[in-house]
């Protein structure tokens, strides 16, 4: 399990404001993680706006996925793995000392890449996290559903059976099903790994619309490995390295116009 330690916060060393003049939700200072002796993420600083959807791009094992879980602390399940830096979600350190993980988890809420409902009914899957917190009013767990289902653009395929099992949904349906569950809790962001890669094209583009979507409502970070999704649904985009930050800007300067030859090389298939 992780033993953070902390790096001082000095003001000469905060991270850079988000793109395009929003209010930041989540910060990443000077980041590094180590995998045993693998240095995987190598000083990673930038920020995250609200309500904008932040897509990460690069090519594989460029430490996407790695920053993605270490925001909410998933990596902490790891053995041998080490930080320093920090990350802060609303001014507040998330690696402080007694964090409680499980309430960060439903703070910054994950989809993961192939969709994974839990063999339960729908209604079920998405009050799940409500009910572990206690939550027994049937008239709040019915409005979460119903709030939770739309939200995810799905209410009006499911309304009709919604104590039937989860696993009888389509692979697009159930990975909407899984945004829901994940929205179902109010989390401040929405963090979001691949989640269109095992869907077909219609599907995926009813995942894609649903991001736009979500934006409304929550700040959205989506991984993905394919540029034109960035491009279709992204308001800012960061483009990783080898396990560093290489450039952040709004997505079309940086599809356009990007700064960095690296950059330039990946978004045009010279490498990657």
């Amino acid at each position: 399990m992780a033993t953070p330690a902390i790096l001082p916060s000095a003001p000469e060393m905060k991270p850079p404001p988000p793109p395009g003049g929003a209010k930041a939700v989540l910060e990443v200072d000077h980041f590094n993680l180590w995998y045993g002796p693998t240095h995987a993420l190598k000083d990673v600083s930038m920020s995250f706006g609200e309500r904008q959807v932040t897509a990460l791009i690069g090519p594989s094992g460029c430490g996407k996925s790695t920053l993605l879980r270490s925001l909410n602390r998933l990596n902490d399940l790891i053995d041998n793995l080490r930080t320093e830096g920090d990350v802060r979600l609303r001014g507040d350190s998330v690696y402080r000392r007694g964090v409680d993980v499980i309430s960060l988890r439903k703070r910054m809420s994950m989809v993961f890449q192939r969709q994974n409902p839990f063999p339960k009914s729908i209604y079920e899957n998405v009050v799940f996290g409500l009910r572990v917190d206690g939550e027994k009013r049937k008239p709040v767990l019915d409005e979460a559903v119903e709030r939770s289902l739309r939200g995810a653009a799905i209410w009006d395929e499911v309304k009709d059976r919604l104590h039937k099992s989860a696993l009888e949904l389509s692979g697009g349906q159930q990975q909407r099903l899984c945004i829901a569950r994940a929205i179902a809790t109010r989390p401040e962001v929405l963090l979001m790994d691949e989640p269109c890669s095992a869907l077909d094209p219609i599907a995926t583009s009813k995942v894609e619309d649903l991001i736009i979507d979500l934006k409304r409502d929550f700040t959205v970070i989506i991984v993905t490995h394919n540029m034109q999704q960035a491009a279709r649904v992204a308001d800012v985009t960061a483009f990783m390295y080898l396990g560093r930050l290489i450039e952040m800007g709004e997505t079309t300067q940086i599809f356009e116009r990007p700064r960095f030859s690296e950059t330039e090389a990946y978004i045009t298939g010279r490498y990657g």
